[in-house]
């Protein structure tokens, strides 16, 4: 059972949806399902534009960046890959300056209009919804707010990855929001999506940068429901497929369940004894401190199989993080705890007595 955060296991429905025959990217039925998919986007982000992009999440951050900078990027690096926004500002040489906080600690909106107050040169903030590295969940509503009020045309890029499809994002203030196929939306890898405003569009097409990741051409092609390139036609076909599963469910019952089974993971966990690493607890995941990370990691996947994610550098080894994004089951979530506390029998340090099951299922089912 695959529990990672990314990538996430694709439902039967989606791979039946994949698994057609292979269309061509320039014909009008591809064109039909593009539209279908674009709208579906349009829905569930809420913004003016959206753009699909052949490529992992890392390439529309790379495209936001080299879009929407003109002179000067704020970075925020609570993690991996606040960290990376960072490391793309450098490789283009684009000048930039980074707020950096442990993994486990979200920015603070002082810090960050202190920053914008300080430094009249920033025009752009890049910032994740979830920091995936550490599982916390930054200010970003609030954080964007404030900047609209100093000056409303810094553009305000989120990295919504491991939050787009998990909660209801307030868009107000965020120029572009990023994600990608192999999260909440249950996909393989290699398809990327970002979410525009308007003040973004205008930035966008009044200075064309790039060529694979020039936005503006992406604009022009996708209103016409083609692609710049070569489409990644059976990803958009799955996430049609997603979209429309979505859909039926209703994205605020998705969001809720998600809750739901954050919550009742958090709780039970602590309830026998570990240790929730984000001060801020983002929904897509749970992440837990424990020095016996990998021990507990590798009874876990063979003797039970279920599979979580471990840590990144500092980190590696003293986390384990527990996916909740996408269609996943009640009693998968309810299995993982339970299956935890056997484990931490068998490893000594702590009796099987069901705990973790029982308060699991009394935080879930009293929420519903």
């Amino acid at each position: 059972m695959l529990l990672t955060p990314g990538p996430t296991p694709v439902p039967e429905f989606a791979r039946k949806a994949m698994s057609d025959i292979t269309i061509h990217h320039r014909t009008k039925e591809f064109e039909e399902i593009f539209e279908k998919t674009r709208n579906l986007l349009l829905e569930i982000y809420n913004m003016s534009e959206v753009l699909m992009l052949a490529s992992s999440g890392t390439g529309a951050m790379e495209a936001c960046i080299t879009n929407l900078t003109r002179k000067k990027a704020l970075t925020i690096n609570s993690g991996k890959f606040g960290e990376r926004f960072g490391k793309i500002c450098k490789a283009f040489n684009i000048d930039y300056c980074e707020l950096k906080n442990e993994w486990n600690t979200p920015v603070s909106v002082d810090d960050v209009v202190n920053a914008i107050k300080n430094d009249s040169s920033i025009d752009a903030i890049f910032i994740q919804v979830c920091e995936s590295a550490g599982g916390l969940r930054h200010p970003v509503e609030k954080i964007a707010k404030e900047v609209k009020k100093i000056n409303p045309e810094i553009m305000v890029v989120a990295d919504g990855i491991t939050a787009l499809g998990v909660e209801k994002i307030d868009v107000t203030n965020i120029d572009a929001l990023i994600t990608g196929s192999q999260k909440a939306f249950m996909l393989p890898p290699g398809l990327a999506m970002i979410g525009l405003s308007n003040k973004a569009v205008a930035k966008i097409e009044e200075k064309p940068a790039g060529y694979y990741f020039n936005l503006a051409t992406e604009l022009k092609n996708q209103r016409k429901n083609t692609t710049a390139w070569t489409a990644a036609t059976t990803l958009i076909i799955g996430l049609q497929a997603i979209l429309e599963k979505f859909k039926e469910i209703g994205f605020e019952n998705l969001y809720k369940q998600t809750a739901l089974r954050a919550k009742a993971t958090q709780e039970a966990l602590k309830a026998i004894g570990f240790e929730i690493y984000p001060k801020n607890p983002a929904n897509a995941m749970t992440t837990v401190y424990t020095e016996q990370s990998n021990e507990i990691r590798k009874l876990l996947k063979t003797k039970y199989n279920v599979d979580i994610a471990g840590g990144q550098d500092h980190l590696s080894g003293k986390i384990f993080r527990i996916n909740h994004m996408g269609l996943v089951e009640d009693f998968e979530a309810s299995w993982a705890v339970n299956a935890i506390e056997l484990v931490m029998d068998e490893l000594k340090i702590r009796a099987f007595d069901g705990t973790a099951n029982r308060v699991f299922a009394q935080t879930f089912y009293k929420g519903n």
